[in-house]
């Protein structure tokens, strides 16, 4: 796993021992950040499940102006906090221990908002579902921003969404990427 490009591309990511994390491919993320790619300067950015930190990693490289890393695992924020220094991006980034649903309300409390939300929860465990719904009652997607939710084809997601439209899906195999934008 590598960022693939920006101020830090090529570095190789440091990932955990074991299966307690799936990354998102390459091949995926390839295709997420050319979807996103007019999207990405100056960006507030925050990356719930960070596992490694990749996703918010790639976009602090392709320019994003600040991201937040949830995640509850301590090992994983090690992990982004590491591999936040060696890309040369830890003074841009925020890295908070806690329940990505947890931080989602958190943020809703204190006013704090987004442009874009990356949610790669473990799959086939209802969490995609669920942090969408808190993303959508909580109204932390700035207008104009999307959130995108990487998750199993076989996780159904939830309906009659107040402050979020689908706006687009994109299929890998077993990986969907759903995009919801802040309904205006």
């Amino acid at each position: 796993m590598r960022i693939i490009t920006g101020t830090a591309k090529g570095l190789k990511l440091k990932t955990p021992r074991g299966h307690d994390v799936r990354p998102t491919t390459d091949r995926v993320k390839e295709s997420l950040f050319a979807i996103l790619a007019d999207r990405l300067n100056g960006a507030v950015v925050a990356d719930l499940f960070a596992g490694t930190g990749s996703l918010g990693l790639e976009a602090l490289s392709r320019g994003a102006a600040t991201a937040v890393f949830v995640d509850a695992s301590p090992s994983s924020l090690a992990l982004v906090r590491d591999n936040a220094a060696r890309a040369r991006l830890a003074d841009r980034a925020e890295i908070l221990r806690k329940d990505a649903i947890a931080a989602v309300g958190h943020f809703a409390r204190s006013g704090r908002t987004f442009d874009l939300i990356f949610c790669d929860p473990p799959y086939n465990k209802g969490l995609a579902a669920a942090i969408i719904q808190k993303i959508d009652a909580g109204n932390i997607l700035r207008p104009g921003g999307v959130a995108i939710v990487e998750h199993s084809r076989h996780e159904p997601l939830p309906a009659g969404l107040v402050n979020l439209t689908i706006s687009r899906t994109e299929r890998y195999g077993e990986t969907i990427l759903t995009f919801l934008e802040h309904t205006t």
